[in-house]
């Protein structure tokens, strides 16, 4: 059955999202924030910038008025990102339906609070709106020309995860649902990180073996704190977890690899990301080491990530303290 479903962001994910709702044959409205880009689409029925190859069909609605796009949907979707996710629902508040349910697939944290996306999201929604977020390995372009993927949909209330995974869950995409929040936001946040040590590794020449090393040892710095936070281990161990990871660490279509892959190779992080445009990873280091140190949580690969973005260490000097680390056992 068809519901009126808002997207809030009109970039490659959000774009990708309403893509794959109108295939399953929701209503979609598509928000964004600048009446230019919106015109834009409208008039070129793409989204140039971000999606070139992919058309829009005509059913897909598109408006930089939230009054407008909010107006009667049953699901609120915020596709923006993570330094942009509380002033978006802010500006949304008053237009929110009263019983619609408010989802997001925006991956991070939030930089000035530190908190998780859901607490942010608990300030602007009413006892009413019940809560979800969405994440998995996707890259939105493979998603927008309908190629096979899967995602989770984690909410504390099962009904909204079922109803949200419903309506995402078509032909090409299998929904999953989890009750495990903030779980699957950690493993949003965090593989992002891994992804540009990855990538830096990489741009350095440390080879497979070590490429293979930063990403089982980021997963367990990712089942560290998450357990410490009340995730559930059996989330890091699936899509949102290990899955997301091994994603983004490994395809050159992450933004995150593209630029650890660029500061390893001695490029300078303003040419970088001159070069790739938003890096989510960049603005979750500091966060997730902020709720590392609050939770007394050792994270040594995400460290030496923020010291070389935030504190001017040299990729090269930042391997080696990884190197020099005392002797001890894995598990």
């Amino acid at each position: 059955m068809s519901m009126p479903v808002a997207v809030l962001g009109a970039g490659s994910w959000g774009t990708a999202l309403a893509l794959q709702l109108l295939r399953t044959g929701q209503t979609v409205r598509l928000w964004g924030h600048r009446p230019e880009h919106i015109a834009q689409l409208q008039a070129e029925r793409c989204n140039a910038r971000f999606l070139p190859d992919v058309p829009l069909p005509d059913t897909l609605q598109l408006s930089a008025d939230l009054a407008t796009v909010l107006d009667g949907v049953k699901l609120v979707l915020v596709v923006v990102p993570s330094h942009a996710f509380a002033a978006t629902l802010q500006q949304a508040q008053p237009y929110l339906p009263v019983d619609c349910d408010l989802a997001w697939a925006t991956k991070g944290l939030d930089p000035n609070s530190h908190r998780p996306l859901h607490e942010v999201a608990q300030q602007y929604a009413g006892p009413t709106h019940a809560l979800a977020v969405i994440s998995g390995p996707n890259f939105a372009r493979e998603v927008a020309l309908g190629l096979p993927t899967a995602l989770t949909v984690a909410s504390y209330m099962p009904e909204c995860a079922t109803r949200v995974a419903c309506l995402l869950h078509g032909e090409t995409l299998r929904a999953y649902t989890s009750t495990d929040m903030i779980g699957v936001e950690l493993g949003g946040a965090i593989k992002n990180i891994l992804a540009i040590a990855t990538g830096i590794a990489d741009g350095l020449g440390c080879g497979a073996n070590a490429r293979a090393a930063v990403i089982t040892r980021g997963l367990a710095e990712l089942v560290r704190l998450g357990t410490a936070l009340g995730g559930q281990r059996e989330t890091f161990m699936g899509l949102t977890g290990v899955g997301d990871l091994v994603l983004t660490c490994t395809d050159d279509q992450s933004r995150n690899r593209r630029f650890g892959l660029t500061i390893g190779r001695g490029q300078s992080q303003a040419q970088a990301k001159a070069a790739i445009g938003l890096v989510e990873g960049a603005h979750a280091a500091r966060a997730v080491l902020r709720l590392a140190a609050q939770h007394q949580v050792e994270m040594p690969i995400c460290e030496q990530v923020s010291a070389i973005l935030y504190q001017g260490r040299s990729p090269q000097e930042a391997l080696q303290r990884l190197l020099a680390r005392p002797l001890k056992p894995e598990a």
